[in-house]
């Protein structure tokens, strides 16, 4: 096992928490990985790491050494991208994954700008309203709205989006604009889902000042578009992603109300798994999204 190798097991122990769950990402045994980080200790005659029967942590001498080891690879890394960009053109299957709304209307134009460069690349575009997993579901890289506590994902943040209530004019007109969440209960309201109207629960500000109402929409519907197509006709107030709205908010056929009580936003990242060399077709997609999306969700 080479030096760069034993780094890239070292830095999947640290950032897992665990030999076998670094073993599991890097598709090796626990006895392999334990093996490479024990050589790596041996070597640096440093403890990196100190080991329990249920984790591993970080010793100061770790954490210094992870920074640096991280950099080491980052710099490999970018260095054989600069290499193969050279020997010729990015080829393979591209798997990337998004939220269905914002697949459609923020990441498929990439994907097809993408392909017209580089025609050698195939790309298989997952438009999903669910948390995947990169590495069971072989996902090169993926956008999130939200946080990520998950260490085994590097993410780029793009900027953020708030989550806000909107409802057409015609609808505010007739049923007069809420000033206050607790007014909700008092309005029609319409929420995505896949079953009968259920109670919703509505969370609005910060903590610990934060509000939350427990909502019975009248309209519950299976996809986003249509329930915005629904919102758009009148049928009540909808709780969004800014982005979802902001094309139908420009047009004038959505309203936002209670943007004083809007909850903090949430962040807009480009995501890939961690602890791996990026292979150039997904380092080449990666800094055309970032180009694309950067700075465009405040």
């Amino acid at each position: 096992m080479d030096r760069l190798d034993t780094l890239s097991v070292f830095v999947a122990v640290a950032e897992q928490g665990s030999f076998i769950a670094a073993a599991r990402q890097l598709g090796r045994s626990p006895a392999a990985v334990t093996r490479a980080v024990a050589s790596l200790e041996d070597r640096l005659a440093t403890r990196l790491l100190t080991r329990t029967t249920r984790a591993v942590a970080l010793t100061e001498a770790g954490q210094r050494y992870l920074d640096q080891a991280r950099r080491a690879l980052a710099e490999f890394a970018e260095l054989e991208t600069t290499a193969a960009s050279v020997r010729g053109e990015p080829s393979g299957v591209l798997t990337v994954t998004a939220p269905e709304l914002f697949g459609r209307m923020h990441i498929l134009p990439i994907v097809l700008d993408f392909m017209r460069d580089y025609p050698q690349i195939e790309v298989s575009l997952l438009l999903l309203n669910r948390v995947v997993s990169y590495v069971d579901e072989g996902i090169d890289l993926g956008l999130r709205i939200a946080h990520l506590p998950d260490s085994s994902l590097r993410a780029h943040r793009l900027g953020t989006v708030g989550r806000i209530l909107c409802a057409s004019p015609a609808y505010l007109a007739a049923a007069g604009e809420p000033a206050h969440p607790q007014d909700l209960v008092q309005h029609d309201t319409i929420t995505v889902s896949g079953g009968r109207p259920m109670p919703d629960r509505w969370s609005f500000g910060a903590a610990p000042n934060e509000t939350v109402i427990q909502v019975k929409p009248r309209l519950a519907i299976s996809t986003m578009q249509a329930a915005l197509d629904a919102a758009v006709a009148g049928g009540g107030l909808l709780r969004v992603l800014s982005y979802q709205s902001a094309p139908l908010e420009a047009a004038g056929l959505l309203r936002r109300v209670l943007t004083e009580h809007e909850p903090p936003p949430v962040p807009v990242q480009l995501v890939y798994p961690a602890g791996r060399h990026l292979p150039l077709k997904t380092r080449l997609f990666l800094d055309r999204a970032t180009a694309a999306l950067q700075g465009r969700f405040t």
